[in-house]
């Protein structure tokens, strides 16, 4: 297997080397909604997105962590454990010319994902492979991607109620992967100078930040995640620069609920997808 062209799931990606607006698909029919799935959707329809009824399901944590990444037209970008493809997806739909790479360790979510691909007909610009984020370096070349992107597992193995479903506790513990695994396959895979983006739980920010230096890649720009107004922080939204120079801009706090219980007018408007 040659580097930088892991084994893909599915039939999905026959065109990878078009970077153009997504195309039909070359086949007659879309993929159909299984039975233990449901089919929902993104921005008024605009994105749709098959998940388990019963398994992993994305939060609007993927949204906040698209919107909060630096992408530059054409750039490549590797999304590290992109489950069902959710934060690919959104990506290739905010940015019209880059190209996308999801690595996904459990067979079923990547399947998903390149089902989901297909259903949204990008299959021209993102792909999936069944990879372990450990593996990296067997597979791609050093410094080929401009962007990565990363919604880890939160929580440390024995930490937190473990879910009974394979799907959930993968994506939410380090079960196979922990979190300076993704970080140093994040640093393997950038070029100089390339941008790490994540979000993951506030009160594992020191974590966060310590693994991104100590992989080589200097935080740049910092957000806290607010549940309300008034309330501590959740989650924190974090973007570092291999090779990046000292200095870190940290963002006024975003929240996710108003006072009623809806969600905020940001968020609001980054959920229209205009």
């Amino acid at each position: 297997m040659s580097k930088n062209n892991p084994k893909l799931i599915g039939n999905a990606h026959r065109h990878m080397h078009s970077f153009g607006a997504p195309q039909p698909a070359a086949s007659p029919s879309l993929p159909k909604t299984a039975a233990d799935e449901t089919l929902d959707t993104l921005f008024a329809g605009r994105l749709k997105l098959y998940q388990g009824r019963f398994g992993y399901r994305f939060s609007v944590d993927s949204i906040l962590l698209a919107y909060f990444t630096t992408v530059r037209p054409a750039e490549t970008v590797m999304d590290l454990g992109a489950g069902n493809g959710v934060l690919s997806l959104i990506l290739a739909y905010l940015h019209p010319s880059i190209s996308i790479t999801g690595l996904e360790i459990q067979q079923s979510m990547a399947e998903r994902g390149a089902r989901n691909i297909l259903l949204n007909r990008y299959e021209d610009r993102v792909k999936i492979a069944q990879l372990d984020v450990s593996s990296v370096s067997d597979h791609f070349t050093s410094g080929s991607f401009d962007a990565v992107v990363c919604n880890p597992p939160y929580r440390r193995l024995r930490s937190g109620r473990i879910s009974q479903s394979s799907e959930r506790r993968i994506a939410r513990h380090e079960t196979n992967a922990t979190l300076d695994d993704f970080v140093g396959s994040a640093a393997f895979l950038l070029a100089a100078k390339g941008r790490f983006t994540c979000i993951y739980l506030s009160d594992r920010a020191v974590d966060l930040l310590e693994a991104m230096r100590c992989a080589g890649i200097e935080p740049k720009r910092m957000r806290m995640v607010h549940p309300f107004v008034g309330a501590g922080a959740s989650m924190i939204l974090a973007e570092g620069v291999k090779g990046g120079r000292c200095g870190v801009t940290v963002l006024p706090p975003l929240v996710i609920y108003s006072a009623r219980g809806s969600y905020s007018g940001e968020v609001k408007d980054l959920l229209s997808g205009l």
